[in-house]
């Protein structure tokens, strides 16, 4: 009888250990930072838009992390021949993050190509949903007369 009850709060006791303790779930683990979410290359179609003429052509935009809450984006080369415009990197481009909706905004960037030619690229708004990104820009390069207006809406490449 002795070994039977023994046996008994034995197996109680391990019945308790088990019981109260429980494995990590997935609610424990932290979510990546903004940044690192959408950061990739995103393939879709890029509208040019300067003084009323419109022109479509198929790009990459390829969207860096910079920070936890901010990208780098390269605009890719544009045009033929001399009226090339070389890609133009965007820097510090801050994120914020609202239901499944990641959203970016930057008033003004300028920069300079390796051809010591002058660029503006301004009020840009990026918005990434799902693997989707459309993104709003302005851009006045050198000593261009007109400047263009860009919309870009691409799929995130695959892996």
């Amino acid at each position: 009888m002795k070994i039977k009850h023994f046996m008994m709060m034995t197996m109680a006791a391990v019945a308790l250990v088990f019981g109260v303790s429980s494995c990590g779930g997935d609610d424990d683990v932290p979510e990546a930072p903004v940044a690192a979410q959408v950061a990739g290359s995103y393939t879709g179609t890029e509208v040019l838009t300067v003084s009323g003429e419109a022109d479509e052509s198929t790009e990459t935009f390829v969207f860096t992390k910079a920070t936890d809450v901010s990208v780098d984006v390269t605009l890719p080369e544009y045009g033929e021949g001399m009226m090339t415009i070389p890609a133009l990197p965007v820097k510090g481009i801050m994120l914020t993050k609202s239901g499944n909706t990641i959203t970016g905004k930057l008033d003004k960037y300028e920069g300079t190509t390796e051809a010591g030619k002058a660029y503006t690229i301004s009020n840009i708004v990026v918005s990434f949903s799902d693997k989707t990104v459309v993104m709003t820009f302005e851009m006045k390069y050198g000593s261009m007369p007109f400047g263009f207006d860009g919309q870009f809406t691409g799929n995130r490449s695959v892996k």
